[in-house]
């Protein structure tokens, strides 16, 4: 057994700890502190590393260590989902920072706790207020074991147990460091991700595995699908696809590719076809366009260095077969226009100053974003996590120099707020909107004639104005805030808090909102789901309308069509 790590056993380690991960992804997805039927930890984690997986396998068969962190770290953080996919995805960035600035050929146990320790550094800077008792915390412990044991005259195999128990330990403790989780029963489910993942690379160590199979993740690539946007093409003639090939590349530059040279290769592009990515990622390039002359793109972009993972499709034929994929717009990365046949006039279109992008779930609240001018909407929310790509590419879509961006839910906004970094072109702004009803406040409250930085604050202050309540059911038994809940009861969440627990979904509505009502309130708006009806709305309204309490407050009733919560009530 190799008492150093090569390129080889690296790739290996790596892809046993993804492979470990996707084992328990549904039992950690159940470890939610609220027992709602949306646990999306372990997805979000899986997904996360997978967009790396796809990367990993691209490359050739003699890539150096430093070629596999690197992919790691690009592939992780444009696949990066919700907070604990965010976190993971800054651990391998760091971890794979200090690895690369090693340069070396090999990596000992001196290395890995030296990039142990910069990953929970890289970790912790990207949480705006960490908190112990989650991942950061678990992966703390595996830093601070790797540091204690490196110079230790221990084998590898040693070294590697010691760390894992290590973790597994500390995550035990989660609950000592946070009550919610010792109420509820549970450890942190970010950190159990972490501690599989360790299991993962530990067992295909100590077993020699020289080859990790992910035929089974076919599913989960589904599953990434469906925060995209799908664009139904069935109606489309192929005479009418105005450019019939669909290609796509990395360059792996040999020149300097500055903003003059970028903005001239687009330009090119944009003179022979449309629907243009072009990602300038250090010394790599995405490109993707659909043109007529496939050969005059690539000689185009051999001119700035070889060119690999090369992909061309006949969009016509595929159309003709009924098998024409997605548009190839949902999947970018970075886009220069934002529809598929005016790309030369979108070039030469002055931006606005101002776009929107918002996140959210339910064709109803889509309509209600798009009726208040929102540019681009991401279908998402607590059970579709959006990775930083999807956000990128929504971002990249606006003709605007500054986008204010929704997230709409405490678990994508760390998502979003990596796209600021990942945007070259314009100024995002990240409005921390942690519900849909505080993006819709948010959008409200803009002011045209105001400073970006006063806009932000204004639309930051109003979203904190307004209280939500989400109504759902149990998907177990268990303890919250001296709440009994057993499986199947209905739930009133709001705000991190729980509301009201009942048998009966109307009067469990009723209660929740009595919960948060004060003598600040005006307006209540009910916001019904896609299993809710707009007659039982229309009883729940007449129910509160009845109550004293709520004499002077405005109340209505919206169509929303948002899956998991039958309603979704805001207060302000």
């Amino acid at each position: 057994m190799l008492e150093y790590i090569d390129a080889g056993t690296l790739k290996v380690l790596f892809l046993a700890g993804v492979k470990g991960l996707e084992s328990k992804k549904e039992w950690i997805n159940e470890l939610n502190v609220f027992p709602v039927p949306d646990g999306d930890t372990g997805t979000n984690m899986m997904l996360t590393v997978q967009n790396a997986v796809s990367e990993l396998s691209k490359l050739p068969g003699d890539a150096t260590v430093t070629d596999i962190v690197k992919t790691i770290s690009t592939g992780t953080l444009r696949g990066a989902r919700g907070n604990s996919g965010v976190i993971l995805s800054q651990l391998c960035r760091g971890f794979s920072k200090e690895i690369e600035g090693a340069q070396a050929r090999t990596i000992d146990k001196e290395l890995i706790a030296a990039a142990f320790e910069r990953a929970v550094t890289t970790a912790y800077k990207a949480v705006m207020q960490p908190k112990e008792g989650t991942i950061l915390t678990v992966a703390k412990a595996a830093s601070v074991k790797a540091r204690e044991l490196a110079k230790e005259d221990i084998s590898m195999e040693q070294f590697f147990a010691s760390i894992n128990r290590y973790a597994e330990y500390i995550l035990g403790k989660t609950p000592d460091m946070l009550p919610v989780l010792k109420e509820a029963g549970v450890v942190d489910s970010g950190g159990q991700g972490l501690v599989e993942f360790l299991k993962g690379a530990y067992d295909a160590y100590v077993n020699d595995v020289t080859e990790v199979d992910f035929s089974v993740l076919s599913a989960e690539e589904k599953e990434m699908e469906v925060v995209k946007k799908r664009i139904d093409t069935s109606n489309i003639e192929t005479s009418d696809i105005k450019f019939g090939y669909c290609t796509e590349f990395i360059i792996n530059l040999e020149k300097d590719f500055d903003e003059k040279e970028e903005y001239d290769f687009k330009s090119f592009l944009a003179s022979i076809g449309d629907s243009i990515v072009c990602v300038n990622m250090d010394d790599l390039v995405k490109v993707h366009v659909h043109s007529n002359h496939p050969g005059e793109v690539i000689e185009r972009a051999l001119t700035y260095g070889s060119l690999s993972s090369l992909k061309i499709d006949n969009m016509r034929e595929e159309h003709n077969t009924k098998l024409m994929k997605e548009s190839e717009m949902a999947e970018a990365f970075d886009t220069v226009a934002p529809n598929d046949n005016a790309t030369e006039e979108f070039l030469a279109v002055p931006r606005k100053e101002w776009g929107f992008v918002a996140v959210c779930a339910g064709d109803g609240m889509a309509k209600i974003f798009q009726g208040m001018s929102v540019d681009e909407i991401i279908e998402g929310g607590q059970t579709m996590n959006p990775s930083t790509e999807d956000i990128v590419a929504a971002v990249n879509k606006v003709n605007a120099e500054n986008v204010f961006v929704l997230p709409n839910n405490s678990n994508i906004i760390m998502a979003a707020t990596q796209a600021c970094y990942l945007v070259k072109d314009k100024k995002v702004i990240v409005i921390p909107t942690k519900t849909v009803t505080q993006g819709i406040t948010a959008v409200i409250n803009y002011v045209p004639a105001l400073s970006i930085d006063d806009n932000t604050q204004v639309m930051t202050d109003a979203a904190k104005e307004i209280k939500t309540a989400e109504i759902t059911y149990s998907i177990r038994d268990t303890e919250i805030e001296g709440k009994r809940v057993h499986s199947g009861d209905y739930m009133g969440i709001g705000d991190g808090h729980m509301l009201a627990v009942g048998t009966d979904r109307k009067q469990t509505t009723v209660d929740a909102v009595m919960a948060m009502i004060d003598e600040d309130s005006e307006l209540l708006t009910i916001y019904y789901g896609a299993d809710a009806t707009e007659e039982e709305a229309s009883e729940i309204e007449a129910l509160l309308e009845a109550e004293d309490a709520l004499a002077d407050i405005d109340i209505e009733v919206v169509y929303g069509g948002q899956p998991v919560y039958y309603y979704i009530v805001s207060l302000e």
